[in-house]
C-alpha cells in the first residue's frame, strides 16, 4: 500500500515525500504532468478538478496528504467537493489534510472548512494540520531581496502580533507521525509556541546573516502588489483580504492543548533553526 501526495513537486507536497521515502515508505506522487520526475517515488498525473482521476489515485492507499493549492476560492471550493468525493469511494486508509492556514471553522465558510467537516462525516480515519502561517513566506523575493539589501524585513502584521511560524518542513514531520499515529485525529495545530512577532523574526534573520535586520509593517494592499506577479491577481487579492481581516486580531497563535508537540511530540523549528535548514 503507497501513500499518495498531493502537490509533490510543490512546496508544501515534496518535503513530504521526501520524508516518507526516507523513512522506505512506498509513495505516489500526484503531479498534473505525467512526465514529472520525483526521486524516491512513483508518478502518477492527476488533477484536482477530476474526481475520477483522484478516485484511481486514493483506490488501496495506505494515506493520502492532501491540501487546498494557491487559487481562487471558487476553484478550492471544486477542488474540495471532488477530493472528497473521491475519499468516499475509495476509502484510503488515513487521510492527512493541510489547511495551509485557511479557516475550517463552519461559522466562517469556505473550501478547507467543507473539506474538513467533509472528512470528519467520511468515515475514513483522518487528521487535520492547522498551521498558522508559513516561515517560507518570508522567502518571497519582496522579503527576502529587502533583508539582505537594505536589512529591512518587511510584512503584512503588526510589530506586536504573535504569531505561531511554522515551516513546510514542520508540516512534513507532522504528516509523517500523523500517517504513524492512526490514534490522533481532529485537528493538530502546529507552530512555534509560545509565538513571535516580527521583531523577533528580524531577529533571527540578523544573527544568521550577520547584520542588523528591522522589522517593517506593511499593508495588506502593498503585499498584495509584491505578490500579484508570483501568484496572479486573483490569488493576490484573496491573500491580502486574509491579511486585512487579520489585521483585526490580536495574533496567530496555535492553542498548546491541540498542538504537535503535546499531541505527537514533535516540536516545530525555532526561526533560526529552519534558516539554518535553508541554508540561510
Amino acid at each position: 500500500m503507497t501513500y499518495v501526495i498531493h502537490g509533490a513537486t510543490g512546496a508544501q507536497g515534496a518535503p513530504v515525500v521526501s520524508a516518507l521515502a526516507a523513512a522506505g515508505k512506498p509513495v505516489t506522487a500526484i503531479t498534473r504532468n505525467e512526465h514529472a520526475v520525483v526521486n524516491g517515488a512513483r508518478v502518477v498525473a492527476a488533477a484536482y478538478s477530476s474526481a475520477t482521476d483522484l478516485t484511481d489515485a486514493y483506490r488501496g492507499a495506505a494515506g493520502v496528504f492532501v491540501h487546498l493549492p494557491v487559487t481562487s476560492e471558487a476553484d478550492r471550493q471544486i477542488f474540495a467537493d471532488n477530493i472528497l468525493t473521491a475519499v468516499r469511494e475509495a476509502r484510503p486508509a488515513r487521510v492527512v489534510f493541510s489547511t495551509s492556514g485557511l479557516p475550517t471553522d463552519p461559522a466562517i465558510g469556505g473550501a478547507a472548512a467543507t473539506l474538513a467537516a467533509g472528512l470528519a462525516d467520511s468515515g475514513v480515519s483522518h487528521a487535520v494540520i492547522a498551521p498558522e502561517l508559513y516561515l517560507e513566506n518570508l522567502l518571497m523575493p519582496y522579503v527576502i531581496d529587502s533583508v539582505r539589501e537594505r536589512g529591512v524585513l518587511p510584512y503584512a502584521i503588526r510589530a506586536d502580533f504573535p504569531v505561531s511560524w511554522a515551516s513546510h518542513l514542520d508540516i512534513a514531520d507532522v504528516a509523517v507521525a500523523l500517517f504513524e499515529r492512526t490514534d490522533v485525529t481532529g485537528v493538530v495545530a502546529v507552530g512555534q509556541y509560545p509565538a513571535v512577532t516580527g521583531p523577533d523574526l528580524a531577529e533571527a534573520f540578523g544573527a544568521a546573516l550577520g547584520r542588523d535586520v528591522v522589522f517593517e509593517p506593511i499593508t495588506p494592499e502593498e503585499m498584495r502588489v509584491s505578490i500579484a506577479p508570483l501568484i496572479g491577481e486573483g490569488a493576490a487579492a484573496d491573500v491580502a483580504g486574509a491579511y486585512q481581516a487579520m489585521s483585526t486580531m490580536p495574533g496567530r497563535s496555535i492553542a498548546p492543548e491541540a498542538s504537535a508537540q503535546k499531541l505527537l511530540g514533535v516540536t516545530p523549528r525555532t526561526t533560526s533553526q529552519w534558516l539554518a535548514d535553508v541554508g540561510l
